[in-house]
C-alpha cells in the first residue's frame, strides 16, 4: 500500500521581483517561507535517495509501485538509468527526489495516481537527473512546487528554495543546468508556489498538462539561457499567474496553451535579483489567453489582476497569433521595470478584443512594435500606426495605460476547487521514453490563431 514518507526535499521560493503591475506580494512570500520552514524543522533534512541501484531490483526494466516497492521513492532509488518506475493507483503521501539520469516516473492512471503533500511536505517531485521524465500522474497539496526540474543539487541550499534565497543570484558555474527534462500529462493543483517549475534547466518539454490553484504560477520557466524548451498544449487556470517566464531566454516557445481564468495570464520578466537577466527571445504563439480576472484564485502581487500577456523588461520576444480577450485591465501589455527597458518585442497577428485595453505600450523604448492585430482599444490611441512594425520616422509616444481594475480578495491556494478528470495516457504500459534530444523540431508557424467560438455560425430553426 502507499505509505506516508515524511522526507521533505527542496523548497522553491518565488522570484523576488515582477513588473510594477505583477510583483510578488510580500506577505505571500513570507507566509509560504514560514510554512516551509516549519515543515523542514518538523521533518529534518531529506534523504539523498542514494540507495544501492541493485538492491532488490526486480527482473526487467519496469519497477512497479506498490507491487515491487511500497513507496515511489524506494522504487526510484533502486531504478537504473533508462528504466521506468510505474506507479499504480493510490494516494502517496511522500516527496520524491529523482537524482539519476533518464528515469521515467509514470502513473498508470493520471487521475488516480496522486502524490499528496498534505499541506506539510515541500515539493512533490524534484528532478535533478538529466533526461528524466514525470508523466501521467497528479501532484497536489505541497507547500512549494508540484514538480520541480532543476540543476540545483545541493540539498541544504535547496531547502532555502530553488529560486535561491541562500545563493542569490544563482551561481550558474556551481550549478550548471540539468540537461533534458519532460513533464507530460501531469495534473498539478493547489500547491503553494508553482505547479510545474523548470529552473536552471535546459532542453525540455512541458506538454499536455494541467495546472490550477497555485499561489504563484501554474507553469514557470526561469533562469535558463538558452532554454531550448517548449511549453505546449497545456491548460492553466485559477492560478495567481498562468504561465511565467523570468530570465528565460532563447529557444523558448509557448505554443497552443489554454490560459484562462487566472488573475494574470502570461508574464515575461527580466529580474536583476536573479541570474541571467535580461530575458530575451521567447515565442508566444497560438495560445488562448482569456478572462484572466478570476476571483476564486490565490491573491496576486500588488493587485496584479486582469492582464492577458504582460512583458516586463523582456527583449526580442514575439507575441504572434494569440486569441487574447476578456482581460479587464489589458490584453497585451509591454512595460519597463526599473533597470530593464522592454525592447525589440513584436506583437503581431493577434486577436485582442473585449479587454479593458487591448494593446498597451507603457515602455519608452522605441524598438517595440505592433502590427496586424485586431484590437478595439489601443493605448496610446494611435499605437499600431506610430509603433507599427516597419514604421519609419516614429514620433515619441505617451505612455499607454491599462484600464483601472480593482483586484478582489483572493482565496487560500488550498481552497481552490479540485480540477475535473484529465486525459490519461492511452497505454501506460508502453516503454518509457527518457527526455533526450528535446525539444526536437519546433515550428511556431504551425500554431495558427485559435478559432473564436463567437465566430461560429448559429444554427437557425
Amino acid at each position: 500500500m502507499p505509505s506516508d514518507d515524511s522526507s521533505t526535499p527542496a523548497a522553491a521560493r518565488p522570484p523576488a521581483f515582477r513588473t510594477a503591475a505583477l510583483r510578488h506580494l510580500p506577505t505571500l512570500a513570507v507566509s509560504v517561507a514560514l510554512a516551509v520552514s516549519v515543515a523542514l524543522a518538523a521533518a529534518g533534512c531529506s534523504s539523498s535517495g542514494s540507495g544501492s541501484a541493485d538492491a532488490g531490483h526486480p527482473a526487467g526494466s519496469v519497477l512497479r509501485v506498490p507491487e515491487d516497492f511500497p513507496t515511489v521513492q524506494k522504487a526510484v532509488d533502486v531504478a537504473r538509468e533508462g528504466e521506468t518506475v510505474l506507479v499504480g493507483p493510490g494516494v502517496y503521501r511522500e516527496s520524491v527526489r529523482v537524482a539519476k539520469a533518464r528515469i521515467v516516473l509514470r502513473g498508470t492512471d493520471r487521475n488516480s495516481v496522486v502524490l499528496d503533500g498534505g499541506l506539510r511536505l515541500v515539493n512533490g517531485v524534484t528532478v535533478t537527473g538529466p533526461g528524466s521524465v514525470v508523466e501521467n500522474l497528479t501532484v497536489h497539496g505541497y507547500l512549494a512546487n508540484g514538480v520541480l526540474f532543476t540543476g540545483v543539487t545541493d540539498e541544504k541550499l535547496q531547502q532555502h528554495g530553488a529560486g535561491g534565497s541562500a545563493y542569490d543570484p544563482l551561481d550558474t558555474a556551481r550549478f550548471p543546468v540539468v540537461q533534458g527534462f519532460r513533464a507530460t500529462r501531469v495534473t498539478a493543483y493547489d500547491n503553494g508556489l508553482y505547479g510545474i517549475y523548470a529552473f536552471d534547466a535546459r532542453g525540455g518539454v512541458i506538454e499536455d498538462s494541467y495546472a490550477s490553484g497555485q499561489a504563484d504560477s501554474g507553469i514557470y520557466v526561469g533562469q535558463c539561457k538558452p532554454c531550448d524548451t517548449v511549453v505546449r498544449g497545456n491548460t492553466v487556470e485559477r492560478n495567481a499567474v498562468g504561465i511565467e517566464l523570468t530570465n528565460a531566454s532563447d529557444g523558448l516557445s509557448v505554443l497552443g496553451n489554454r490560459v484562462v481564468g487566472n488573475r494574470v495570464g502570461v508574464t515575461v520578466n527580466s529580474n536583476d535579483l536573479e541570474a541571467l537577466a535580461p530575458q530575451h527571445g521567447a515565442v508566444i504563439a497560438g495560445n488562448v489567453v482569456a478572462d484572466n480576472n478570476a476571483a476564486d484564485t490565490p491573491e496576486q502581487a500588488d493587485g496584479g489582476f486582469g492582464i492577458g500577456i504582460g512583458i516586463g523588461g523582456g527583449t526580442a520576444n514575439q507575441v504572434l497569433r494569440n486569441l487574447v480577450r476578456g482581460n479587464r485591465a489589458a490584453g497585451v501589455l509591454v512595460t519597463d521595470p526599473p533597470g530593464h527597458p522592454a525592447s525589440g518585442n513584436r506583437v503581431e497577428g493577434n486577436r485582442t478584443d473585449g479587454n479593458g485595453a487591448d494593446l498597451v505600450l507603457a515602455s519608452a523604448d522605441p524598438g517595440n512594435c505592433f502590427t496586424g492585430n485586431r484590437p478595439a482599444v489601443q493605448s496610446p490611441d494611435d499605437l499600431e500606426t506610430v509603433a507599427g512594425c516597419g514604421a519609419q520616422g516614429r514620433r515619441p509616444l505617451a505612455a499607454g495605460r491599462t484600464a483601472p481594475v480593482q483586484a478582489p480578495p483572493g482565496i487560500p491556494f488550498s481552497q481552490v476547487q479540485a480540477p475535473p478528470a484529465q486525459p490519461s495516457l492511452p497505454d501506460p504500459t508502453t516503454p518509457g521514453r527518457p527526455a533526450t534530444d528535446l525539444p526536437g523540431a519546433v515550428d511556431p508557424d504551425a500554431y495558427r490563431l485559435p478559432a473564436d467560438p463567437s465566430d461560429a455560425p448559429q444554427k437557425v430553426g
